[in-house]
Formats: structure tokens, C-alpha cells, sequence
């Protein structure tokens, strides 16, 4: 026998959409629960009613931050629980780094996609598992994607007709993350051409190239696995600490 929490629940994961579970664990109305989307509404379930307005805005805080927490409240204790969609890597340029890198991707929960004008590259015996394999420069890939700040962007080519093509389509985004493969100078020249051609110096500082972080790789495996702990950091990384109406309960 299903409960309307429980249908919410996997009516979330199942759309893949945003949400958090609530679930009031001391003081008074213990054991209530509820779900709320990500507008942080009440869809199923109820809040006590002393509690409604500080848990909505913490939801809403906790979700921009995909983490869930206990918070103690004068009305009591409540645990989040988040409901995060996946977020989608694009990875462009079907070359060994790639295999690694979407590989392990999937593994931490990524929509991983990987393109290629290349035919021959963009197999599955290349690239099992992967969620998307597509042939075609970026533009047949990106046209028409949400862009949004749960997408991730990887270039692994050093060929500029492969490239500047995308940085149109993808700076003036809210992408999370752009990480492309080069040398110091390399990355020095990218910048200093897509200056040139009009960006902003805030848009083009966003690249993060040389793509991963310095940790000495040198196998195509340990270079994914640097490209990977830069998206994380950046992933969880924010300006601000979040304003939370709750205190958080050391457990």
C-alpha cells in the first residue's frame, strides 16, 4: 500500500525534478512528513503549522545547494532529505580522456553525453554505458539544450574548428562548469582571441583551462579524474553560505 508522500516522492525522481522531503523528527507532530518541489510547496503531506514558513525557506535554501540537513527549529527538529536531478555532462571530442572521464561521471550520478563529428569515435563499444553517444559538430549538439547551472561542458580537442563554434553557444550561458583541454598557452591564446571577438572578460575567465585540477596526472585516467574533482569543486562550491532559518543538528 503506497502513501501520497510516497507517490510524490518517486513522482519526483521519476521526473527527475527537484524536491525535498521533510520529515519532522522531534518536538511536537513528530513523525510528521511532507514533499515539496521545487518551488518548495507542499505537494503531499502536511508541515506543523508553527513550522511552515522557516522549513520552505530552508528547503528552498538546501536545494540551490543540493545538500541535505537536520535543523533544529524552537518548534522542533526537521530532516531534509534533497531530491536532486542528475546533472548532464557534454563531453566534446570522443579521445581517450573521454572514455575515462564519462565513466566515471556516471558512476557519481552524471547524465553523461559525449559527441563527435567522427562516426568511428562515437561508438558503443568506445564508450559503454555512456547515457548519450551523438555524432555531429557542437552546434547540432547544444541547439536546443537547456543550458542551465546543472550542466557541465568539456572540451577535449585541441582543434579550433571543433571549439569556437561552441563558446557562442555555450558562454552566455548559466552552465555550471566549462572546462577545455590545453596548455598554459594554449588557454592564454583561447582567451586572448575570444577577448577579440567581443566577450566579456567575466564569460571567457569562466573556462577553466588548463582543464583539472594540478595534481600531476598523466595517464588519460588520472586526467579524468583531475577534470572530475575540478567539476565537483565547482559544483558545490557558492559564493555565499546559505541564510537558514534553522540551526543544523550535529549528528
Amino acid at each position: 500500500m503506497t502513501s501520497p508522500v510516497l507517490d510524490a516522492t518517486k513522482n519526483l525522481i521519476e521526473k527527475d525534478a527537484f524536491g525535498v522531503v521533510i520529515t519532522v523528527i522531534a518536538g511536537p507532530g513528530a513523525g510528521a512528513k511532507a514533499v515539496l518541489d521545487s518551488e518548495a510547496v507542499v505537494v503531499a503531506g502536511s508541515i506543523p503549522d508553527r513550522l511552515e514558513a522557516p522549513v520552505r525557506s530552508d528547503a528552498s535554501q538546501l536545494m540551490a545547494r543540493e545538500a541535505s540537513n537536520t535543523l533544529a527549529y524552537t518548534g522542533g527538529e526537521v530532516f531534509f532529505e534533497v531530491i536532486a536531478p542528475r546533472p548532464r555532462l557534454f563531453v566534446f571530442g570522443a579521445v581517450h580522456i573521454a572514455q575515462e572521464l564519462v565513466q566515471h561521471a556516471g558512476l557519481l550520478g552524471f547524465h553523461t553525453v559525449v559527441a563527435d563529428p567522427r562516426p568511428a569515435f562515437v561508438t558503443e563499444e568506445r564508450f559503454p554505458g555512456t547515457d548519450e553517444r551523438r555524432v555531429g559538430w557542437p552546434g547540432d549538439v547544444v541547439t536546443g539544450q537547456d543550458l542551465d547551472s546543472r550542466t557541465f561542458v568539456v572540451v577535449l580537442t585541441h582543434d579550433r574548428r571543433f571549439e569556437d563554434p561552441l563558446w557562442p553557444l555555450v558562454l552566455p550561458t548559466d552552465v555550471r562548469y566549462i572546462g577545455a583541454m590545453g596548455s598554459s598557452k594554449t588557454s592564454a591564446a583561447r582567451r586572448q582571441r575570444l577577448l577579440e571577438a567581443g566577450f566579456t572578460e567575466d564569460r571567457v575567465d569562466r573556462i577553466h583551462g588548463p582543464i583539472g585540477l594540478d595534481i600531476g596526472s598523466r595517464a588519460a585516467g588520472e586526467v579524468a579524474i583531475a577534470i572530475l574533482g575540478e567539476m565537483i569543486a565547482v559544483r558545490y562550491l557558492h559564493d555565499q553560505e546559505p541564510v537558514l532559518q534553522g540551526r543544523p543538528v550535529r549528528l
